[in-house]
């Protein structure tokens, strides 16, 4: 067993070092050391992809990047700028708390990180660098507001904890609404701290009217329908959240080609194509995540690890050493990956001291999408430096500040269960 569990992991590291995409480096490590080590044929992998992918709430993920994509090509992401503007256009720096509100709005539209990254920091980077600001630190800021895209619902992420930990998905929606607007104020905070420190965008008379964001309003919330009509179906119970990402699909080419004109047949194709490519990307890391996680439950690895945990007898240090584990995997696999992979290993333990499912979901979704802004992964990073040109390493000394709020959220989100389970119980 203690073989089988280095020799899968010495796999896995060797091929990630080397540029392996993580799909493959998952299963050809879980292939490898299947076939060595275990009288177990090559179909024993081909069923566990197969098995792990036959799952109904599973179909939510491409409808919603397609919802996503859709709304970006459609011209929605402006109209949520337009708006985060009215509400917090008056405050001093207020280009990043746009983009911080920007990114929280859009969020509640795509259910993906990297989605709002590049929908919101297209628009503000630019921005921010023409009135002043340091062009790093937007990209940082923008990278950091985007992990709110898996925390508010819709969140990929949380379909696929649910579907892994058996739990109801529109209940992770529910308490990973709090947790997300948590972030984003903590961000906010951090903003408003390094603009007076250093001068950026602090020349603001105008005050802040109640006329200008019901005029706003006027104009934009046909596309802030999307959220009430997505959340507002699941948590009334009129649809799946797999319906509702259809429902909401059809909503934004209605809105997107007949309202705002920007939805042409070009933009359609275009949305369609990043959808198929980005969902066979996913698709491939969850079945091969869960050949992985199925090869790890076969060699008792999980146990292994939860007894080792388990003669810890202080919850308190059982739960920071779950956390710095969750943010250590976060820096190197995606999060996709590592809550199929995880979710049954750490799960049993942290019931056992009484934390709720969909708490620890909360927890470990937040741990993983911190990573998002953490080098090596670090896809949000990425996206990023794509946009604004600026290395990754300037953005990465700019982030630190961030990551810090961030860090201090999720102790609260650890330590307080009210803040994941108020809006369920």
């Amino acid at each position: 067993m203690i073989t089988q569990a280095l020799m899968l992991f010495i796999i896995l590291f060797l091929l990630m070092i080397n540029g392996a995409p993580m799909g493959i480096a998952l299963g050809l490590s879980t292939a490898i050391t299947l076939l060595t080590t275990s009288s177990l044929g090559p179909t024993t992998i081909a069923t566990a992809c197969f098995s792990g992918l036959d799952s109904f709430p599973l179909l939510a993920i491409p409808f919603f990047i397609l919802a996503g994509n859709l709304m970006r090509f459609g011209g929605l992401s402006k109209k949520i700028l337009l708006f985060a503007d009215a509400l917090v256009g008056q405050i001093k720096g207020s280009l990043g708390m746009v983009t911080v509100v920007g990114c929280m709005f859009f969020a509640a539209l795509s259910g993906s990180g990297p989605a709002t990254v590049s929908a919101i920091g297209s628009i503000t980077i630019p921005e921010m660098e023409e009135k002043g600001y340091d062009k790093a630190y937007g990209t940082a800021l923008t990278a950091a507001a985007g992990t709110i895209g898996v925390i508010i619902p819709p969140s990929i992420p949380f379909v696929i904890y649910g579907v892994t930990a058996n739990v109801s998905i529109a209940d992770m929606f529910k308490a990973g609404v709090l947790p997300g607007i948590l972030i984003g104020v903590a961000l906010m905070i951090v903003n408003g701290v390094t603009v007076r420190k250093y001068g950026w965008d602090c020349e603001k008379t105008e005050k802040f009217s109640i006329r200008k964001v019901l005029v706003t309003l006027r104009d934009t919330w046909l596309a802030l329908m999307v959220p009430v009509i997505i959340l507002g179906g699941i948590y009334a119970s009129i649809f799946t959240p797999t319906e509702s990402a259809v429902v909401g699909i059809v909503y934004t080419l209605l809105i997107g080609k007949f309202v705002y004109h920007e939805l042409t047949l070009k933009t359609i194709y275009e949305a369609f194509r990043e959808t198929v490519l980005t969902n066979g990307q996913t698709n491939f890391l969850v079945g091969f995540s869960m050949a992985f996680a199925r090869f790890l439950t076969m060699a008792q690895i999980p146990g292994s690890i939860a007894e080792s945990i388990a003669l810890i007898d202080n919850k308190i240090l059982v739960l920071l050493l779950i956390n710095l584990f969750l943010l250590i995997v976060g820096c190197f696999i995606d999060n996709i990956s590592s809550m199929l992979i995880l979710t049954p290993i750490f799960l049993p333990i942290v019931e056992s001291y009484g934390m709720d499912p969909i708490q620890f979901g909360i927890m470990m979704t937040v741990n993983l999408c911190i990573g998002f802004v953490t080098p090596p992964y670090g896809c949000n990073l990425f996206i990023a430096t794509a946009i604004s040109n600026v290395p990754i390493l300037s953005i990465a000394k700019r982030i630190i500040p961030m990551i810090i709020a961030m860090l201090i959220v999720l102790m609260f989100l650890t330590f307080c269960p009210p803040l994941s389970m108020f809006l369920i119980n």
